[in-house]
């Protein structure tokens, strides 16, 4: 749906208002690109940004209905259009003129684009102003993509610059990177680059240039560690070391990562899919998905035994001044009974 408005906009059929619900920060900032590609004619676009959680309503429309001076059409982007959720009582800062909104969103002016954002999870569809939105405005959803729409999207990136990448090394670079699509298409401009006239981005190539991150380095450290595989953990635990990162919050990064682990496994038992239990612990889909496809899950009691090690090992860390990095290491080195 998203690839249908975006060529739209490319053709030069735009609308007067747009609506962009969603968290995924690829797909704000791509529209927002597009859309002032599109309107650039000789002279660059006349944007103008409100945020709609320091600014009412009211000057978004005042701005849409002002004729520009320098170009026939500006881009108005309004931020945090929280008037589109359910009311959070006492946090509301700013009192928006939603009456005024819904009858200027039956005749927009076509001198200005306005693009709402909504960067949330879901609307408050009760609201009449929700429904007239989405009614008038072109919708567009600023969600995440599933598992393999993702790894579709990666592979089509990296297409349109001549090189390929087959689903091992997508999977791969998720794993190191995360499911955000602003980060992964950094990487993936990178070793573009790097590849010169070679054509294939393989996993070998994103171990070499892909920066890991502290918590997939916890977590794999973790895993290793309830594995017992203290080889693997020390290795990882050295690595970061190197790195300059401080035993006391590493030891956070393991507690926090037991306990996320140790509520997933629970929830799942209760019968929740996995996007539930992303958004129980508010937690984001992927991580959770990376807990659950572990192939040797630790039982309940190994989790509960190591959050207790961990405890004592963080009463050490806070009670002593004296090789503080030996501390952690002597609780890796010791396998899980």
């Amino acid at each position: 749906m998203i690839t249908k408005i975006w060529n739209d906009i490319k053709k030069g059929d735009i609308a007067p208002v747009y609506l962009l619900v969603g968290e995924e920060t690829y797909f704000i900032d791509e529209t927002v690109k597009r859309l002032k590609e599109a309107l650039s004619g000789q002279e660059e676009v006349e944007t103008i940004p409100f945020d709609l959680a320091e600014r009412p309503v009211d000057v978004v429309i005042d701005e849409a209905d002002t004729i520009p001076f320098f170009t026939d059409r500006k881009l108005i982007v309004a931020k945090n259009a929280s008037f589109l959720k359910a009311a959070e009582k006492g946090k509301e800062k700013i009192e928006h003129d939603l009456k005024r909104l819904e009858i200027w969103l039956s005749h927009p002016t076509d001198t200005a684009v306005t693009l709402f954002i909504a960067p949330y999870e879901k609307l408050d569809e009760r609201k009449k102003v929700t429904k007239l939105m989405k009614e008038r405005a072109i919708f567009i959803s600023a969600e995440t993509p599933k598992e393999q729409d993702l790894y579709v999207w990666m592979k089509h990136e990296v297409e349109a610059h001549g090189k390929i990448m087959g689903d091992a090394a997508a999977i791969k670079l998720v794993e190191m990177v995360g499911a955000n699509m602003l980060q992964l298409k950094a990487e993936l401009e990178k070793m573009v680059l790097y590849l010169g006239e070679e054509h294939e981005i393989t996993g070998e190539l994103i171990e070499e240039l892909v920066a890991k991150t502290l918590e997939h380095d916890a977590f794999k450290m973790l895993n290793a560690y309830l594995g017992n595989r203290q080889a693997e953990a020390l290795t990882i635990y050295h690595d970061l070391l190197r790195q300059k990162e401080e035993p006391i919050m590493l030891v956070g990064l393991l507690a926090s990562n037991i306990r996320t682990m140790s509520q997933a496994f629970y929830l799942l038992t209760k019968g929740y899919h996995p996007q539930q239990i992303a958004k129980q612990l508010k937690v984001h889909p992927y991580r959770i998905k990376m807990i659950l496809e572990q192939r040797n899950r630790p039982s309940a009691e190994r989790l509960l035994q190591a959050l207790n090690a961990l405890a004592t090992v963080d009463l050490q860390l806070k009670s002593t001044s004296s090789n503080r990095a030996r501390v952690l290491e002597l609780f890796l080195m010791k396998p899980l009974l």
